[in-house]
């Protein structure tokens, strides 16, 4: 399988992807069919492209996710974030303990997401990496609402937003006003403010 077909397909299937306001801002696809078909083929990918077996393991790892089977992502996490402790690349490592958080989360499995988290965060401390700490603010932001930690969430999308508008990237910047915006919602809903 070509590795360049999966990219492409991959490229295309984000503009089904949205954040599910019903369901606590997590990951959904409008497409569920276009989700599975990009699946197999990174699956077929996987067997036979050892140079992009990162690539391949994250994408499905989010994709099964995704897809709301999440034991299947936690998988492929796993197998990624073997390989990430192997190579010694702490970026991969902080990406992949990221997204296996997630994947936990998904799973129902919010503190072990939260561990996950938290050595991402470690990590990015302990390697001075500045490009995920809001990443790492965000998705601990998202389990904490799910966990009904709505203010420590909060405190975690504020933080967020910080970093986010030091880099100034409008989509980052879009999706934790976003969430902030949920959480009040909450908050509110709860009679809390």
């Amino acid at each position: 399988m070509d590795i360049q077909t999966v990219k492409e397909e991959l490229a295309a299937l984000t503009e089904t992807i949205y954040f599910d306001e019903q369901n606590f801002l997590r990951e959904q696809s409008s497409d569920p069919l276009q989700l599975r078909r990009v699946i197999d083929l990174a699956e077929q990918a996987v067997k036979s492209n050892e140079d992009e077996r990162f690539f391949l393991y994250g994408t499905l790892g989010n994709l099964y996710r995704i897809l709301g089977e999440p034991k299947m992502a936690i998988h492929y996490l796993k197998l990624n974030l073997r390989d990430a402790v192997n190579t010694r690349s702490a970026r991969r490592e902080i990406v992949t303990l990221i997204r296996l958080g997630e994947a936990l989360k998904y799973d129902v499995r919010h503190e072990e997401a939260m561990e996950m988290f938290n050595r991402a965060s470690l990590r990015c401390e302990e390697t001075d990496d500045t490009i995920y700490r809001d990443f790492v603010l965000q998705h601990k932001g998202k389990c904490l609402l799910e966990m009904h930690k709505v203010d420590e969430a909060m405190e975690c999308f504020r933080r967020a937003l910080t970093l986010r508008m030091e880099k100034g990237d409008v989509a980052l910047i879009h999706s934790t006003e976003q969430a902030l915006v949920f959480a009040r919602k909450l908050l509110a809903s709860d009679g809390n403010e």
